[in-house]
């Protein structure tokens, strides 16, 4: 049993030490007589694990729920997002693509587009363009 524990830390020590992580947030803009504030960045905050070069899953902050995201990017700076919450995930699945751009050293600014998969009761899938951020470590 110590040889199996001792041999899990190993293998988790060594993935964490290769591994980098990123904070990825969307700023939301205030009502229309609203004032910008904290809340606006820090409302959609995430920490993802870039599991390889392209891939990336984490969870993000979602209301007062947490989703699940993955994120595939290309050479490029471009990435295709899927989003989904942790019930009812097909039914509210969310893609998007966006591009990131390195703004400063490890700093960067992503604009994206995502779309709902399923239609809403009038059928019809509105999009909408989101300006986030990302911090990778």
């Amino acid at each position: 049993m110590k040889k199996l524990f001792l041999t899990m830390m190993v293998a988790f020590s060594t993935l964490v030490a290769s591994a980098q992580f990123m904070v990825v947030t969307t700023i939301s803009q205030p009502a229309d007589s609203a004032e910008w504030e904290m809340n606006n960045f820090t409302d959609n905050l995430g920490v993802g694990y870039q599991v390889n070069d392209c891939c990336v899953v984490g969870v993000v902050k979602s209301g007062d729920e947490y989703d699940l995201f993955g994120r595939y990017y290309t050479d490029k700076g471009i990435y295709a997002t899927v989003q989904a919450p942790t019930e009812e995930m097909l039914d509210n699945l969310t893609v998007g693509v966006g591009y990131a751009f390195n703004m400063w050293k490890s700093l960067y600014v992503e604009p994206n587009y995502t779309m709902g998969l399923k239609e809403d009761e009038s059928g019809e899938r509105d999009g909408e363009f989101n300006i986030g951020l990302s911090y990778r470590f």
